[in-house]
């Protein structure tokens, strides 16, 4: 992915704040067929490494964990919040109109080697971890022993583990770094004005950057992401 450095973000609790708000990855491999690509949500563990860990789980008929190309690493992709940003936004355009229309976003790339994991006790451990994570914001949270045993233990049987050790950790906030700061506080309203729940989110992570020392002033860097 390219990075300028106006653009990147190298703070492991952001990193880990994004994985955890938008945990649906794109998960790429190298199998003996080519690039495959698979979506799952992962859970992240803080441990161990550096960087942490991701456990999640595939289908046992999903060919991807039975051709994997040894010794390559496995990206995983994590996509935050996004949006277009139309160039009416810009104080710019009615000084001088030198603007064009751009793509603002937040994304995480994980990369490390893959293993797959055909344990029934770490599965287990995996979906505990998982589920409570995800059920955590509920006012009556599902717990996978809530299920009858002998149900999950059949669906647990067409399962496969997977496990990524991190090593790398890739992020990149393209949040109008790029803009002078009018600019940027013409887009935040835009955005606001929309009103959509991605929308909102975008405004309030440009907010954020702006508010700290991340925020460039400098109009001559590119638009280009």
């Amino acid at each position: 992915m390219y990075v300028p450095p106006h653009f990147e973000e190298t703070r492991l609790e952001v990193l880990h704040r994004l994985i955890r708000a938008h945990p649906l990855a794109t998960l790429a491999t190298l199998s003996s067929g080519g690039i495959d690509a698979n979506h799952i949500p992962p859970h992240l563990s803080e441990e161990p490494g550096r960087f942490g860990a991701l456990r999640g789980h595939v289908a046992r008929s999903n060919p991807m964990w039975r051709n994997l190309v040894a010794d390559v690493e496995a990206l995983a992709i994590f996509q935050g919040p996004d949006s277009y940003v139309t160039p009416s936004w810009y104080a710019t355009k009615r000084e001088h109109g030198k603007v064009v229309p751009t793509w603002n976003y937040a994304v995480v790339h994980a990369y490390g080697s893959l293993r797959v994991v055909d344990d029934p006790v770490w599965l287990r451990n995996q979906l505990e971890a998982l589920t409570e994570r995800q059920e955590s914001s509920f006012s009556a949270p599902w717990s996978v022993s809530d299920a009858p045993g002998d149900f999950t233990a059949r669906l647990m049987e067409a399962i496969v583990g997977i496990e990524i050790i991190i090593t790398r950790l890739v992020g990149k906030w393209k949040l109008c770094q790029n803009q002078p700061a009018h600019n940027c506080a013409g887009v935040v309203l835009g955005l606001k004005q929309q009103g959509t729940h991605g929308a909102l989110e975008m405004a309030g992570l440009i907010e954020e950057y702006s508010d700290g020392d991340s925020q460039s002033t400098n109009p001559q860097k590119g638009e280009q992401g």
